[in-house]
């Protein structure tokens, strides 16, 4: 079940959104591509040993890690969920505010991966975890907008709510699964983490919006 657009209208075109996505695409196709993905993964993923205990490597990956990706599949994917839903999330908080919450959503969602798997030695990487908090974002400012969503050969309508709750659900499920499943290289709790992190920032900033009374 893929989602393939909302019927959310914006008042102001996404800058932010897209530069989001072209930052992400250079770096894969300009660099990664380039050096080799093994290489690249190898010389700036995030590898959760490098923050236990936190090293200026460790840091400087933290970051790094957002903007790369592990396949074009892993890239595409990431960004075609930015595209739909980031737009909306950048129009309701502000460009500046938009930044702020894709960057601590990601910062909260590998520091999640980290905190649960200090020992391992496997690089992460990818911009699942702000992506994560995107959608934790849209859920909290738009649940009731209509996503329009694409499975096997049929086109339907789902209330934000409804899918972005499935889409956790799901990845909690897997994340439970991880063991059993061929998926287990995927940072699950990266996603939950950001897409928790995602809500409470919209939140925060959804009541900071609100008109004071006298």
């Amino acid at each position: 079940m893929l989602p393939i657009s909302d019927e959310n209208p914006t008042k102001r075109f996404p800058v932010v959104t897209i530069l989001l996505i072209l930052a992400n695409l250079m770096v894969f196709f300009l660099w990664q591509i380039k050096v080799g993905l093994p290489k690249s993964v190898a010389l700036a993923g995030l590898v959760p040993t490098e923050l236990h205990p936190v090293s200026p490597q460790g840091v400087m990956h933290l970051f790094t890690s957002m903007f790369m990706h592990g396949g074009i599949a892993h890239l595409l994917g990431n960004l075609w969920f930015l595209w739909i839903f980031g737009d909306n999330v950048e129009d309701e908080v502000g460009r500046i505010n938009f930044v702020i919450l894709y960057l601590l959503c990601g910062i909260a969602g590998a520091a999640t991966h980290v905190v649960l798997n200090l020992q391992s030695e496997i690089p992460m990487v990818g911009a699942s975890g702000a992506i994560s908090g995107v959608l934790g974002g849209y859920l909290v400012l738009h649940p009731k907008a209509r996503v329009k969503m694409f499975a096997g050969l049929w086109f339907f309508n789902l209330p934000a709510w409804f899918y972005l709750l499935l889409w956790i659900g799901l990845q909690v499920l897997a994340m439970t699964q991880a063991n059993k499943l061929a998926g287990m290289g995927v940072a699950y709790w990266a996603h939950i983490g950001g897409f928790g992190t995602g809500i409470i920032l919209s939140l925060l900033l959804a009541s900071r919006k609100q008109p004071k009374r006298s």
